[in-house]
């Protein structure tokens, strides 16, 4: 099949541009070398306009484009960007007047072409310079965006679009019209260059690297327009930026915001450690607000606190103590302070108020924090601050200042907001991992109700003279109903239906144990009451010690017309018999496999031998059936199975098995559906 190469607009959109710049050189040359020759060459002003306006816009999709690439960066870095492309724009307008220097005065100086060949080269370089530092003025502007602030910048680069119009319904410079709709465009750049919010994010290192950045952006714009000046003044260039609104507009939005961010920036700088400090007091509260993942612990969530205290407090030396399971105290985190200190300030504290009062009784539920002086070689006061859960106490966190009255109210209110987020995690921890154990036991219970479904046979096996269907309903918890069937030729097979007891995956796994041992019994050939004598003694070796199956056993024979079976604690047998019009259960002695675990099982069974004739149904069933139970919490009953058989007893298996299931489930309601398995085999005999 033919695939289409991977297509890279980025690269597309470059080399489009590329050739748009070429061509826009191309045909200015062409029209200047008309004129100067005095030469109608037919080429329209208006196809440079439109190049123009292609070349803006491809700009301005290549650099949105890259900017989204790289949309993690940070101010500093969208900041550089902007500085280093005016740097390359200034630069390369430096070189050209340069080159012109070295010159001098010859005729190649004066050369008109080459005038304009350079001229389309500054063109280009100062665009990619006013746009990016547009696009990358709007990411500033939208941080912490509004509703307001949105619409701003959408009703200004709607202004921006109209202006590259403009030129194709008013060509003359400085009219009024070009002057008023410049000076709409820079009131409006005014308006939306108060959009600031960012500065204060910035550390002091990076403001002072900012300034310095936007002072490189200022002089930039300023020396590109001197020399876009410059060149308007020359008579030969046919496309003078001095008529085009758009860059204009831009020169005054890119200058204008440069210098508000400037002069902002500079004046921050004295308060940058309040906003610093501010700034970690909101990272370490995001930290505490994040801590809880799958899998951690209170202590490192009790560890991320109490580093967040201690530096929203300046403190020199801090413990944590927490309750273990015996109500005492153990201490779980310590700095910069030694154990003898530790436990002589622990000392001293229950000894003097009102400390002494809080560390005796712990239950003073109101209580925030409790600081005062401390008279100690090393430190000089104290702040206690209690963690608390659901209103129980976790712990106390001890913060230590050599200084005296080192605590201040702000200072506390921020601990308080600390610690109060803390108590919030350690709570949705705990909630969190409840929740985690209730869905880790739901998944456990979906893999053991899938194991139990694909252990049940796919088909069952019969032959001409006989019927069978079978049903098996997973209740919300999982039991372990299991049937089965064996074919040893022709006319004889083997059937077999159990109920393992427990639930849960447990019970899914003992029900693969039967199945197993079904399969390789069932090849023996043996009578029934020797299948379940060995099934016993095989499942007792690996069944739990308070864990049985009940089951039963049958040999059918269609040559002899015979139903062979052993009961091992099942459910009865219910049989119709088309001879007497009527049901009735067969019942057999015999115990659940795995209750007794030694040889003498085998005396605890009995075997029976019954004749089916034509027409008779053979209904084996699990308990889910007899004692599904209603809202009165009465059971459905023997009774009720044996009579619906009787009415039924013409219909085919499937049509009875079906009749059965939904009396059951008329009986006990849609709310009471998921109390045990409902399981059923149906067989009826045809010859």
């Amino acid at each position: 099949m033919f695939k289409l190469p991977n297509i890279n607009i980025g690269k597309i959109t470059l080399l489009v541009t590329i050739l748009t710049w070429l061509g826009m050189l191309f045909v200015d040359l062409l029209r200047l070398f008309g004129t100067i020759n005095q030469m109608n060459l037919g080429i329209a002003p208006e196809i440079t306009w439109s190049l123009e306006i292609m070349f803006f816009i491809l700009i301005y999709i290549f650099i949105s484009r890259s900017l989204a690439q790289n949309e993690n960066n940070n101010f500093i870095q969208l900041i550089w960007r902007g500085a280093s492309t005016g740097l390359m724009a200034l630069g390369t307008g430096l070189l050209i007047q340069l080159f012109y220097y070295s010159l001098n005065n010859t005729r190649l100086s004066r050369d008109p072409l080459l005038a304009n060949f350079f001229y389309h080269v500054n063109f280009g370089m100062t665009t990619i310079f006013l746009i990016s530092c547009t696009l990358l003025w709007k990411h500033l502007i939208l941080y912490q965006k509004n509703k307001n602030v949105v619409q701003q910048w959408q009703i200004y680069e709607v202004m921006l679009t109209v202006s590259m119009f403009f030129i194709y319904f008013n060509q003359n410079s400085f009219d009024f019209t070009f002057l008023f709709g410049l000076l709409f465009l820079l009131i409006f750049s005014i308006i939306i260059s108060v959009n600031l919010k960012w500065i204060p994010y910035l550390t002091f290192k990076d403001k002072w690297k900012s300034i310095l950045f936007f002072a490189i952006i200022i002089i930039s714009c300023l020396g590109l327009f001197l020399q876009m000046l410059s060149y308007s003044e020359k008579g030969f260039i046919l496309v003078n930026l001095t008529d085009n609104l758009f860059l204009l507009g831009l020169f005054g939005f890119v200058f204008i915001y440069a210098l508000f961010s400037f002069l902002v920036t500079l004046f921050n700088l004295p308060t940058s450690s309040v906003f610093e400090q501010k700034l970690t007091e909101a990272i370490n509260f995001q930290k505490l607000s994040q801590s809880i993942q799958p899998g951690q612990s209170e202590s490192q969530v009790l560890d991320i606190l109490m580093d967040s205290c201690m530096s929203a407090a300046y403190v020199d030396a801090a413990w944590l103590e927490v309750k273990d399971e015996n109500n005492h105290f153990q201490t779980l985190h310590q700095r910069f302070i030694t154990n003898k200190d530790r436990k002589d300030i622990k000392e001293m504290l229950e000894k003097n108020k009102p400390f002494s009062d809080y560390l005796k009784d712990n239950q003073q539920i109101d209580l925030e924090h409790i600081h005062g002086p401390l008279d100690h070689e090393i430190f000089n006061s104290v702040l206690i601050i209690p963690i608390r859960a659901n209103k129980e106490l976790l712990g106390n966190i001890f913060l230590l200042k050599e200084v005296k009255n080192g605590f201040n109210k702000e200072m506390l209110n921020i601990i308080s907001t600390f610690v109060g987020q803390a108590s919030i995690s350690v709570e949705n921890h705990r909630l969190l991992n409840e929740a985690i154990r209730n869905e880790r036991y739901k998944e456990e219970l979906k893999i053991a109700q899938r194991v139990q479904r694909s252990l049940l046979p796919s088909e069952l096996h019969h032959n001409e003279s006989f019927n069978i269907v079978g049903f098996s309903e997973a209740a919300d918890e999982v039991g372990g109903d299991y049937y089965e069937t064996y074919q040893f030729n022709q006319h004889r097979f083997a059937l077999i239906i159990g109920d393992v007891s427990g639930k849960g995956t447990s019970a899914a796994f003992n029900m693969a144990q039967m199945k197993g041992i079904f399969h390789s019994l069932a090849q023996l050939d043996l009578s029934p009451k020797e299948f379940l004598t060995r099934a016993n003694s095989a499942l007792s070796k690996c069944l739990a010690k308070n864990h049985f199956i009940t089951t039963t056993y049958y040999i059918l024979d269609t040559d002899k017309h015979e139903i062979t079976f052993s009961r091992a604690g099942h459910c009865p047998t219910l049989y119709y018999k088309s001879e007497q019009g009527k049901s009735t259960y067969l019942k057999v002695e015999g115990l659940g496999l795995g209750i007794v675990r030694s040889e003498k099982f085998g005396k605890y069974l009995k075997e029976k031998t019954i004749n089916y004739q034509k027409g008779d149904v053979l209904v084996m069933y699990t308990d889910g059936i007899i004692e599904a139970k209603n809202q009165d919490g009465e059971e459905f009953g023997y009774d009720r199975l044996r009579q619906i058989l009787d009415i039924s007893h013409k219909k085919t298996p499937n049509e009875i098995k079906e009749k059965i299931i939904d009396e059951v489930y008329s009986f006990v309601g849609a709310s009471c559906l998921t109390d045990d398995d409902y399981s059923l085999l149906v067989v009826k005999f045809d010859k």
